[in-house]
């Protein structure tokens, strides 16, 4: 009779979890991440995102991710974002300052070896059916960054 209840128990709190983290992506639109060469990322290689149609109208959050290995030798990256709105055809671009390393020398990224960021873009107003076009290039001295695994766009609905 006991090992029943564990069972259920156990069974209940999984279904719990699983749709809890469901839930908090529910207004995730557009995730998805680009390999950059294991050679180095070109300051010429422009990874490129494509948000098909924007399922409302309303205000979008935007993020860009990345992802760097111990091959990494900077303490911080300049990224230029691109970003055109179709039909209206209108472009925005930024630039970010990725800041990694704090100054007293903590790495800001979750990870061991490899290590995540996060860094948020920009608030965007899209109409429903909207579709974005958004690339991404560095603007590091160095024509060849090597250690960046992967850049990353996640867009959310508030």
């Amino acid at each position: 009779m006991r090992k029943n209840s564990l069972t259920a128990m156990t069974t209940t709190t999984i279904l719990t979890v699983a749709m809890t983290f469901m839930s908090c992506n529910r207004n995730t639109v557009f995730y998805r991440y680009e390999h950059t060469p294991v050679t180095g990322w070109e300051k010429d290689d422009t990874l490129i995102f494509y948000l098909k149609a924007a399922p409302d109208t309303g205000l979008y959050n935007e993020e860009i991710g990345l992802r760097t290995n111990g091959g990494y030798p900077f303490m911080g990256l300049t990224l230029i974002v691109d970003q055109t709105v179709l039909p209206i055809d209108t472009t925005y671009s930024d630039t970010i300052n990725c800041q990694l390393v704090s100054p007293n020398g903590n790495v800001k990224g979750s990870g061991i070896s490899n290590y995540q960021y996060r860094f948020n873009l920009t608030d965007i107003r899209l109409n429903e059916g909207d579709s974005l076009h958004i690339r991404i290039r560095h603007d590091m001295k160095r024509e060849i960054l090597p250690g960046i695994t992967d850049i990353g766009v996640k867009i959310t609905k508030y």
